[in-house]
């Protein structure tokens, strides 16, 4: 058996039959009960435990660290210094693979940010080794930080995972001098940290020349590559372990320098290690999404439809590697124009690598267009509704490619009904409750493309008629243990109840990447091609046999239902897997699948899935306190595998919007380079009380070409509308017109006098 997790082949509170059904989480009596295992509840035999010592400056290089006094702690075995740090077969100026950054792994003395891995300390217990790391008081020659996005600027080719910097489309200056009208708006985007519920941590152990990793990861066999790149050993001598992940929202889709000296500490003291990062330690080493200024400008005809539109971001990376948060790229896929530009620059700071962080780039990007699009609105003269439907996109912006589908119309729609959006006031300040908060509504529209990756599955079918389906799925509370059962379900013609799925290890076939919301697309397919190839195959061994109903029906004469094969020319003629496979002597048969899309779709059609967001908000007029009151989505992504699944991951993205909007941003000194909020009482999100009453709908939307199961993901679209959509509703109660993120008290009451 697999050293995968294998979830029991049970289903409860079951609605009707598999794909389509609101089916509970096949994983929630393992959560509720504490009894899922996460990558720090792993403790084999002779554990040691692991301390990474943080650099407490931004910038210049470390000139002592006390290993001596660490090494007199009684509890203490091993210090990992730059002196002593045992060789990797991958310099640490190079990249694994596409999904990698540079990192730092003790190669030297230099401090790139606050927070940096200066020293590992391992001992018997995490108490010995964390006081271990205190003894070590590291000394610095300290240099002063490269803070903010005025310093190290500089112009880029490329952001995000390698998208052009530049794109453009039409004569801009000429849209521009046509326009009736022309506005212009700038505004901020924080710098942001996932803080998933659950901390980074791995747990490494060493079986001769192999290694197992207990580790949260939405790639294992990326993640295994990797790990074979940094220690010259076959990728087969890897084994990564994640049957589940407490979040990761594109953080744990990247390995991180502690879990490379983790791992050699294993090695060196030939026993397993954990480390599991302090949650302090999440501001920094493992990823976020980089600060933003974004400058919109935007033309408009008499009527109100864009002439011209550009959109140039300044975005926030480290000194030492590079990623960019692509925010422009949003301007490319939301509304018509007649002429569009996006340009990037780079600004190097001292800080950790940013990373894909939940919608990379159309959330920061989305943010800061919906608020300009509304300026532009107001310019005109139009309800923001108005405004968008009069440049409602047709075909895509950038390329003019026809859409596998698009039911935004739909959406804006249902949102507008559901709201109330029709009795809204033009004119800012003019509503106010009983209790004479003044109110506001704003709307933003939601977008996000279709990704998909390549994946692989292997489906059983067995002799006492069940199923067992594998592939290296990731479940990182999104709901894959769930969904991607149903589409197994489906694909072998069993009850959801019937099949065994097993996943969260990299000795399974390659599920992909969970991330960039195409996991369930990708899985899917190589589910579904898994799960017919074995009814196929099943199918073969009835047509061939004299002694069956079905013999001479041919593979492709059958239809798979209820666990038994039936002549698709006449249903009479029928036979359970059990019996054709007893009659075989065979214990089962198998099948494979593979995932991902094919390339000339892209070539020929836009990609996207679509929404509308509606805000509510009150603000207290004499203390400018803001509060989110309602939230309405609604959203088309193509073929919905699980509504229960969906709605949580809509009302998710939501809520982070909201935090975005209203809540959450890093705060560093700029004198020091450090993180002044790293931990979850300074670093605002939102809490049970901040959470108003969020409803997301479901838009039907069939789309034929996007992939043949009509799946587009839904994890990240729900954030990418709803922090522009509270923006706005803000300005409609106030008067207050946000520049930058999270809206703050004191600018609206400045605004307000």
């Amino acid at each position: 058996m697999s050293d995968s997790t294998a979830l029991p082949a049970v289903e409860t509170a079951r609605m009707g039959s598999n794909s389509g059904q609101p089916m509970t989480r096949r994983d929630g009596f393992l959560k509720v009960t504490g009894t899922a295992p996460y990558a720090a509840d792993n403790t084999p035999a002779g554990l040691a435990h692991a301390v990474f010592a943080p650099a407490t400056i931004a910038r210049g290089r470390v000139t002592h660290l006390d290993v001596a006094a660490a090494m007199t702690h009684p509890g203490v075995i091993h210090v990992m210094t730059p002196a002593n740090r045992p060789p990797l077969a991958l310099d640490p100026t190079e990249k694994p693979n596409r999904f990698s950054f540079l990192t730092e792994v003790l190669q030297d003395d230099t401090v790139r940010y606050a927070g940096q891995p200066i020293a590992l300390v391992v001992a018997e217990t995490l108490e010995a080794a964390t006081e271990g790391a205190a003894l070590l008081a590291p000394q610095y020659a300290a240099e002063t930080p490269r803070i903010g996005l005025d310093a190290g600027r500089y112009a880029t080719e490329t952001v995000g995972m390698g998208s052009p910097a530049g794109v453009g489309r039409g004569d801009v200056e000429a849209g521009f001098a046509a326009a009736a009208r022309v506005v212009e708006h700038t505004s901020e985007t924080p710098s942001q940290y996932h803080n998933a519920m659950e901390p980074h941590a791995i747990v490494a152990e060493w079986q001769g020349d192999k290694v197992i990793l207990h580790t949260p990861t939405q790639a294992p066999h990326m993640t295994a590559e990797a790990f074979a790149a940094w220690f010259g050993i076959p990728v087969s001598d890897v084994l990564i372990r994640t049957p589940f992940v407490g979040g990761g929202f594109g953080s744990k889709a990247i390995g991180t320098g502690s879990y490379i000296l983790t791992t050699l500490a294993a090695r060196t003291l030939g026993r397993p290690v954990k480390l599991s990062h302090r949650r302090s330690q999440m501001f920094g080493p493992v990823g976020h999404r980089g600060a933003t200024r974004q400058t919109i400008r935007l033309g408009m005809d008499e009527h109100g439809a864009l002439t011209a539109l550009t959109h140039h971001s300044v975005s926030a990376t480290s000194s030492f590697d590079e990623f960019l948060e692509g925010a422009a790229g949003a301007s490319l896929m939301t509304y018509a124009a007649g002429a569009i530009r996006t340009s990037h620059e780079g600004a190097r700071n001292d800080i950790g690598t940013p990373g894909p962080m939940r919608a990379p780039g159309e959330a920061s990007g989305s943010a800061a267009l919906e608020i300009a699009v509304d300026v532009a609105a107001e310019a005109c003269g139009m309800d923001p509704l108005d405004f968008r439907l009069a440049n409602y996109a047709e075909t895509d912006p950038l390329g003019g490619k026809p859409y596998t589908s698009k039911a935004l119309r739909e959406c804006y729609a249902e949102g507008v009904r559901a709201f109330g959006w029709s009795e809204r006031p033009l004119a800012p300040g003019r509503m106010r409750d009983e209790d004479g908060l003044l109110v506001g509504w704003g709307m933003g529209t939601a977008i996000f493309p279709c990704p998909m990756f390549a994946a692989e599955a292997r489906a059983t079918l067995r002799a006492d008629g069940t199923g067992l389906v594998e592939t290296s799925l990731i479940d990182m509370g999104q709901g894959a243990w769930t969904a991607l059962a149903q589409i197994a379900a489906d694909a072998l013609g069993l009850d959801v109840s019937q099949v065994e799925l097993r996943g969260g290890a990299s000795d399974l076939p390659d599920a992909g990447v969970a991330g960039g919301s195409g996991h369930t697309a990708t899985a899917g397919m190589a589910i579904e091609g898994a799960g017919t190839d074995a009814v196929k195959k099943l199918a073969e061994l009835a047509a061939a046999d004299p002694d069956s109903p079905l013999f001479g029906t041919g593979n492709t004469g059958v239809v798979a239902r209820g666990g038994r094969l039936y002549s698709a020319a006449d249903e009479s003629r029928s036979e359970s897997y059990v019996d054709i496979l007893a009659r075989a002597r065979r214990d089962g048969v198998e099948g494979s699948g593979k995932g991902g899309r094919d390339p000339s779709v892209g070539e020929s059609h836009a990609m996207q899935a679509h929404g509308a967001v509606f805000a509510e908000v009150k603000v207290d007029p004499d203390l400018c306190q803001m509060r989110v009151t309602r939230l309405v989505g609604a959203f088309a992504a193509g073929r919905i595998i699980n509504p229960r699944m969906v709605q949580s991951q809509y009302r998710g993205g939501m809520i982070w919007g909201q935090s975005f909007a209203l809540l959450e941003g890093a705060v560093t000194d700029p004198r020091t380079g450090r993180i002044m909020n790293a931990d979850l009482g300074e670093y605002h999100v939102p809490v049970n009380a901040d959470v108003p009453s969020v409803e997301a709908l479901l838009i039907p939307e069939e789309d034929t070409l996007i992939n043949p199961l009509g799946i587009k993901g839904v994890g990240e679209i729900g954030i990418t509308g709803t922090a522009g959509a509270i923006a706005n509703a803000v300005w409609h109660a106030t008067g207050y017109r946000a520049t930058q993120y999270p809206i703050r008290i004191e600018d609206v009451l400045a605004a307000m006098g």
